[in-house]
């Protein structure tokens, strides 16, 4: 396996997030547009790494910069959301990383809505103890809920 560790996001960072954002396969499957690299940057520096209630963390594979993954308040819930660079799908990191993200971030119940043609998203989050709730239509696209309450096991 290899090693999987969060760590605090860097300015550096943003760049590789930028390009990870723009990768088709990962825009269809989150159902959510790429954004061009001005609006990135200032979304991420303002919005993302500017609110004093986030927690947001750079996952590493082996030093190298997978994605990220965050938790933030909306609307009275505690949501967590993920983003990796597709050369990092498939190998356990996704898992891993929000395995050591819950250790860290310990508000429950906390709730994820990944689009629900995203069937690994879900599955990841299903492995590490979230429970689908319910759906959320946003437009013409349905997003499936899932929340994770207090001592929800992990199945590993």
């Amino acid at each position: 396996m290899t090693d999987v560790l969060l760590r605090d996001v860097d300015d550096a960072d943003l760049e590789v997030f930028y390009e990870q954002q723009r990768e088709e396969e990962a825009v269809r499957r989150a159902q959510f547009p790429a954004r061009d690299r001005d609006r990135f940057l200032t979304h991420w520096r303002t919005k993302v790494l500017g609110n004093p209630t986030g927690h947001v963390q750079t996952v590493t594979v082996d030093g190298e910069v997978a994605g990220n993954i965050l938790a933030w308040w909306q609307d009275g819930r505690r949501f967590v959301g993920y983003w990796f660079g597709q050369r990092f799908w498939g190998r356990g990191v996704g898992t891993a990383a929000l395995r050591q993200f819950l250790q860290r971030e310990q508000v429950r119940p906390l709730y994820a809505d990944p689009f629900v043609g995203n069937t690994a998203s879900v599955r990841l989050l299903e492995r590490c103890g979230f429970r689908r709730v319910g759906t959320d239509q946003k437009g013409d696209l349905e997003f499936v809920v899932l929340r994770l309450d207090e001592g929800a096991a992990d199945e590993g």
